[in-house]
């Protein structure tokens, strides 16, 4: 009997799974207004359903579904393109343009519609040129691409949303070093070669991210589209909810939404598991590429395929509203403006901290347990990002509003005092809903830089005496700090661009730069927009440019 106790007592006890639990907890605070939503799709009240599946989403599926192959092209193309040029070769203007390329990000897809509704419009400045050019004198003369079409559509959210690729792709191509395309180089490979069977296998993981990123971006879109014409799903949930009237029909169309963006994530996490070895076993050290020196005419074309989406992206909507905004001067001092830029900043701050945190949580607890519940834990807090605001917005009141009552319920009834709405009427609510619809652009993010890390690093630094919290801060963290730049920096300007919940969630007298823009637009006022819209492109420049800088620290 005492020798059985000794040898129980000697056994080392398992320690309990922290990670993994802190992981389910995380995705149960995301998750709780996805499961609002299902609960109100399927308590709506109403039989819309048949006709919506009859007559709603067959028609929107398809235009959706067009919208989406479309933009995920022509994003992907000028994404992993411009990536590539910048990385592994030197032209002139190659340092200003791998800035440049980024400043799409901080134009919100409607005000980018706005932008070039105005630029491509019959008295805007690109008619008027071919006018002058060609000597036409009235419409019936010639025809003009609508922008109000598909086309249109995809050019100017491909125009905007394709620094998504190009941020995960520049960082892969930073990270897998020169030894891989040293290697193919020296087997004789051309650099077009190299470039197809090398690098564009080992940046999959990137790849897909990015477009899993400009995918739920579109499929959540619905300024720009509203604004184009074109009845997508998410215009749909709008149309029945506003219209209609029917909220329990709008969250049964985002219920099909959201099957849709769990398809999507699927097939985002297992295009990673089958390509970890490429991370893997590269063994060249970060920022250690070296660029092919490009001259004549193939550099005059690798600069103009870099200047052509930053002039689409971020030229133009900044000319046209930058006028527009350069006429009214008086109001960027107007109190009303300056309440809304500080709302914006710190709903925006709060949630990029609090969702690169959560994301941290989520991706460290996958990279050191693999067990089930911290894997399905980390697909559930992925799922918010392709809910419609508007409908999330709902989802978020829900959960918060029966806290508000509990505890007010509770302090009325023991101490006789009210807290009234204290947070589902406070821009926590704001906060709420935007982690959950952005945390799949933190997680994911900072998942993919996980990726990176061998395994084994963790192994050295414990066998050389280190704790598992000292390897995390020593080790993991500083080499994961351009994955957290990017994971922040994405959330901060979504956040900052963020319109429908932030639209139903605010209390009162509480405005931020994106409903002052979309007040001032709906009224046909884009004129009067352009100063709250400019301040929303100029607050998202600086992280846009640092997090660029910070994954190329090359002089």
């Amino acid at each position: 009997m005492r020798v059985s106790q000794q040898t129980s007592s000697a056994t080392p006890r398992r320690p309990p799974r922290i990670g993994a639990g802190l992981a389910v907890f995380t995705a149960a605070i995301v998750a709780a207004p996805i499961i609002a939503v299902l609960w109100i799709a399927v308590t709506g009240g109403d039989d819309s359903w048949r006709h919506i599946l009859a007559n709603v989403i067959p028609r929107a599926a398809l235009r959706t579904l067009e919208l989406l192959l479309l933009t995920g092209g022509l994003s992907a193309f000028f994404g992993i393109l411009t990536a590539w040029l910048v990385t592994s070769y030197d032209f002139p203007m190659r340092r200003i343009l791998s800035v440049l390329l980024v400043l799409p990000l901080a134009i919100p897809s409607y005000l980018a519609a706005y932008a070039f509704g105005e630029f491509a419009d019959f008295t805007g400045p690109l008619q008027t040129a071919y006018r002058a050019v060609f000597g036409f004198r009235t419409s019936r003369d010639y025809s003009f691409p609508d922008i109000r079409s598909m086309g249109g559509a995809v050019v100017i959210l491909s125009s905007v949303l394709y620094p998504y690729i190009y941020l995960a792709c520049r960082s892969m191509f930073l990270m897998q070093g020169r030894a891989a395309a040293d290697v193919a180089r020296t087997l004789g490979a051309s650099p077009a070669k190299v470039f197809w069977r090398v690098q564009i296998p080992m940046a999959r993981p990137a790849i897909v991210i990015g477009l899993t990123l400009v995918t739920m971006e579109t499929l959540n879109d619905i300024g720009a589209v509203q604004f184009l014409g074109i009845n997508t799903l998410t215009f749909a949930v709008y149309d029945t909810w506003l219209n209609r009237g029917s909220l329990g029909g709008a969250a049964q169309i985002a219920v099909a939404m959201l099957g849709l963006v769990a398809l999507l994530i699927w097939l985002e996490r297992a295009a990673r598991r089958s390509q970890r070895y490429s991370s893997n076993r590269t063994t060249a050290a970060v920022y250690d590429v070296v660029r092919i020196r490009l001259s004549g005419p193939r550099a005059v074309a690798a600069a103009c395929a870099c200047i052509i989406p930053v002039v689409a992206g971020f030229i133009i909507p900044v000319a046209v509203l930058g006028s527009f905004a350069l006429r009214r001067l008086d109001q960027y001092l107007d109190a009303r403006l300056l309440d809304a830029f500080w709302n914006s900043v710190l709903v925006s701050a709060s949630t990029a901290a609090i969702a690169v945190l959560l994301g941290f949580v989520l991706s460290y607890a996958m990279r050191c347990d693999r067990s089930s519940a911290t894997a399905f834990a980390g697909r559930v807090a992925s799922l918010g990002y392709g809910i419609p605001g508007t409908v999330l917005a709902i989802g978020v009141l829900i959960p918060m509003a029966s806290l508000d009552n509990a505890l007010d319920g509770f302090l009325r009834s023991n101490f006789g005092i009210s807290t009234g709405l204290l947070l589902s009427g406070s821009g926590a609510a704001i906060v709420y809903a935007c982690i959950a619809r952005f945390m799949t652009m933190a997680e994911g993010t900072l998942d993919a830089g996980f990726q990176k890390l061998s395994p084994h690093l963790d192994m050295a630094a414990r066998t050389l005496g280190r704790s598992q919290l000292q390897a995390l801060s020593s080790v993991l963290l500083p080499n994961i700090r351009p994955a957290m730049i990017t994971a922040a920096l994405l959330v901060f300007i979504e956040t900052m661009k963020e319109l429908s919940a932030t639209m139903l969630l605010r209390p009162f007298n509480f405005n931020t730069l994106a409903t002052l823009v979309y007040e001032d637009a709906s009224r046909a006022r884009i004129e009067d927009s352009s100063v709250a819209a400019m301040i929303i492109i100029a607050a998202g420049l600086i992280p846009v440019v640092l997090v660029s800088r910070s994954l190329d620290k090359r002089p």
